[in-house]
């Protein structure tokens, strides 16, 4: 395909300058692709449900220009951008701004072009605009796989959770989702119940609570919600008794079997 050189300069990165000048950005990225030139590829390369990845995503100009597309023709593409959590220089207008990394500009332009997509364009007010950020880590777990003799009486407590300090909820709740194998990008929905926090993923997919010493109140509300997963932290559990209780509960209400039970039911 043929373009006119007017068209061509639409390509430029002075053009991507431009644009994050228009989302008040200017000066906090060096050199960002134009958003034109990323929705021609995306015309070219990707039908309205494609899903898009972009393993150098830099300022997220892919992001802008997937949600920026979606609004113009109602497409449903969606958008994997990776980054390394590289950090801004000591001296840049990036950090003066308070952009520490190169991510917490991309996420910060996200926001505010999802926001100006939507205000430009009254008939994409359903835009999908939202996003979620992951960042890799090693396991949530202590290394317990060791010789007894290779123990001393300070590390007694990884019998008790080997559950690393440093780990909230969603820190379990998502490393669960990966070994379950449930995609990561389905909708997350909380309640509270008896002062418990309770994770619904993807209406029943998968039910969470990471509260100590859970009630039984809290255990019928989760299988009344559940329909393929339950998850439970072992401090959930005062005693082993509670435990065997539980899985009663959820073979009665749910109508499982103990090979049912065994395989949707699991304690961290």
């Amino acid at each position: 395909r043929y373009l006119p050189f007017r068209a061509l300069t639409k390509f430029l990165n002075s053009e991507g300058t431009n644009e994050l000048t228009n989302l008040e950005m200017k000066s906090i990225f060096s050199f960002p692709k134009s958003t034109t030139l990323l929705n021609y590829l995306l015309q070219i390369a990707s039908d309205p449900s494609s899903l898009i990845l972009d393993f150098f995503s830099g300022s997220a100009t892919t992001a802008h220009a997937v949600m920026q597309l979606n609004a113009e023709d109602g497409g449903k593409r969606k958008y994997i951008c990776v980054q390394l959590n590289e950090a801004t220089p000591e001296d840049s207008e990036a950090r003066k701004a308070g952009y520490a990394s190169i991510p917490e500009i991309a996420k910060e332009r996200i926001r505010r072009a999802g926001q100006k997509i939507k205000a430009e364009n009254p008939t994409a007010q359903h835009l999908d605009i939202g996003f979620r950020v992951l960042r890799l880590a090693d396991s949530n777990f202590n290394e317990v796989n060791r010789h007894p003799n290779e123990y001393n009486q300070g590390q007694l407590d990884l019998f008790a959770t080997n559950i690393k300090e440093d780990r909230n909820d969603l820190d379990l709740l998502f490393g669960a989702m990966l070994s379950w194998g449930v995609p990561l990008s389905l909708p997350i929905s909380t309640a509270e119940i008896d002062g418990c926090r309770l994770y619904n993923v993807n209406d029943g997919d998968l039910v969470a609570c990471f509260a100590e010493n859970v009630s039984e109140a809290v255990v019928k509300a989760m299988a009344s919600k559940v329909s393929l997963r339950v998850l439970f932290r072992d401090s959930c559990f005062s005693e082993d008794k509670h435990k065997i209780n539980i899985f009663e509960i959820f073979k009665q209400q749910l109508g499982w079997d103990e090979k049912e039970a065994m395989d949707k039911i699991r304690v961290i």
